[in-house]
């Protein structure tokens, strides 16, 4: 079960990203998670993944 705080999931999610997963379909795929909610629900906290990177960040640095 993933965290459900905003922010202590962005974290749970980054450092698995880092530290275990190639990718974020791969982790959802691994935690049986549904991408496209996880999506959803980091970007109503204001979150976007980026692909290069292997993280989420906030959406003002996506755009830089």
């Amino acid at each position: 079960m993933l965290p459900q705080d905003p922010v202590i999931l962005l974290s749970f999610l980054n450092m698995k990203l880092r530290d275990r997963y190639a990718s974020l379909m791969d982790l959802c795929d691994d935690l049986d998670e549904d991408e496209a909610s996880l999506l959803k629900t980091m970007d109503h906290a204001g979150y976007v993944y980026d692909r290069e990177a292997n993280q989420f960040i906030g959406k003002e640095a996506s755009k830089g």
